[in-house]
């Protein structure tokens, strides 16, 4: 109670400073007044006679008016409604977030009433941390997910990207490392995600036992561009939060895509020139921003493991934004259509995933038996086509022999069902055991 009164007379400002509206082209709001009480990304809230005010940000200036953007819809806004200016977009969190559903305003969106208000006031923006003082990556995160355990190890603090189409899984193998993975504390963003999956991913897939230690942030793809981003630095600014408070969290993202077209949709509206497919430049000014704000914290604190989903169109692994988001993260996990369809899930092409981690975050005594394992699905994969023709005759190379034998089971050790989860050592010695079988009746065949 004390910490919702403090909370409250710390939003009580002394003064209100308001203009007009002289302009609405579309979703572009222009706004006259005291522009030098205005800055990019100030708050304002338009009202109007018969609706609840309209929330805006500025995000531009052109002559003496400030162009805005809403958060929700217009309707009803007209000529001469006066906009009311507010300070920076704040949160006020506390660990009583954790289970709940919220908006891009920080607002419960999930029935259970109304969420406890901290005492510290949380900035949706920020800097990340300064490189010279923040801690180096932890150890390895165990993710239950025993094909990123052994050949896509995670560290703690460690920044990593799901690269994938449409439909090919991502949201499952999401509720897959929320509800299994050691992290503390997870925070989700679903940015632009359908209405209709909300639900299903948080009461299917995530599970109470998931949602338990998450808060899940919602902005679904019939929100405003605003709406979309916000969420975005909402999800960073709540995964801030919990790793100051010395928590190991899982910050996971779904996607990094739909952040980067809200921003092309604002930066269009503002009058940026498009570049690369339509994109403008502060997209790829902004991602660099938003995603180095996961990793370890300074001293003292805990660290914010990130995954972010990026939705290649096409199945292009290098447009704009997969080739840019590529370059900043600590590495990549593909998913690829093919592999879904022949029924293998998760849907993860090893031999494209990378973590820049490795070979150190792996354990010493099994690394051997990666490198071996990656070595015969290669050697597979180079022949794959003339075993599927019945151009590869058994016995001409040692070698492809081998990979023959060892491509089934280790098919079966990429495969895990949803509700399935392997320990990191587990994981390790399954295949060290399906390697060292299969090399001994290679041997004793030849």
């Amino acid at each position: 109670m004390v910490q919702n009164l403090i909370g409250k007379v710390e939003d009580v400002t002394a003064r209100h400073a308001y203009g007009r509206v002289t302009s609405i082209q579309g979703h572009l709001v222009e706004v006259t007044g005291p522009l030098f009480e205005m800055s990019v990304g100030s708050m304002l809230s338009i009202h109007a006679q018969g609706r609840e005010p309209a929330q805006c940000e500025v995000v531009g200036f052109s002559d003496d008016r400030a162009l805005c953007l809403p958060f929700s819809e217009l309707d009803g806004i007209r000529l001469g409604c006066r906009a009311v200016l507010h300070g920076p977009a704040v949160i006020r969190p506390t660990r009583g977030w954790l289970g709940r559903m919220v908006n891009a305003f920080g607002e419960p969106i999930d029935g259970k009433g109304p969420l406890p208000r901290g005492y510290r006031s949380v900035p949706l923006k920020r800097k990340p941390p300064q490189a010279h003082m923040r801690m180096r990556v932890g150890g390895p995160m165990d993710l239950g997910v025993r094909s990123l355990n052994a050949f896509a190890t995670l560290c703690e603090g460690q920044r990593m990207g799901i690269f994938a189409g449409s439909g090919v899984g991502k949201s499952v193998l999401m509720s897959m490392l929320a509800r299994n993975a050691s992290s503390e504390v997870n925070v989700i963003g679903l940015i632009g995600e359908r209405g209709r999956e909300v639900q299903e991913f948080v009461q299917d897939d995530l599970g109470e036992e998931g949602l338990r230690r998450s808060v899940v942030v919602v902005a679904t793809s019939d929100e405003m561009a605003l709406m979309r981003r916000q969420a975005a630095y909402l999800t960073m600014a709540l995964a801030e939060y919990f790793r100051e408070d010395g928590k190991q969290v899982l910050c996971m993202m779904d996607s990094v895509t739909r952040f980067a077209q809200a921003q092309r949709e604002i930066g269009l509206a503002a009058g940026e020139p498009p570049t690369s497919k339509g994109y403008t430049p502060t997209v790829f000014a902004e991602l660099p921003k938003l995603l180095e704000r996961a990793g370890p914290g300074e001293k003292n604190e805990g660290a914010v493991t990130g995954l972010f989903t990026v939705l290649v169109e096409g199945d292009n692994h290098n447009e704009p934004v997969a080739d840019a988001v590529r370059g900043i993260l600590d590495g990549h996990i593909v998913m690829e259509r093919a592999i879904a369809e022949r029924g293998r899930y998760p849907a993860i092409n090893i031999l494209k995933s990378v973590s820049r981690t490795l070979p150190k975050a792996a354990d010493p005594a099994y690394w051997p038996a990666v490198l071996q394992a990656r070595q015969h699905m290669a050697t597979y994969s180079d022949m794959e086509e003339l075993i599927r023709l019945g151009a590869y005759k058994q016995g001409s190379d040692p070698n492809v022999d081998l990979a023959i034998a060892l491509h089934e089971p280790l098919e079966a050790f990429l495969s895990q069902r949803k509700e399935e989860a392997t320990g990191l050592t587990e994981g390790y010695q399954l295949l060290a055991s399906i390697l060292g079988m299969q090399s001994e009746q290679g041997n004793s065949g030849l």
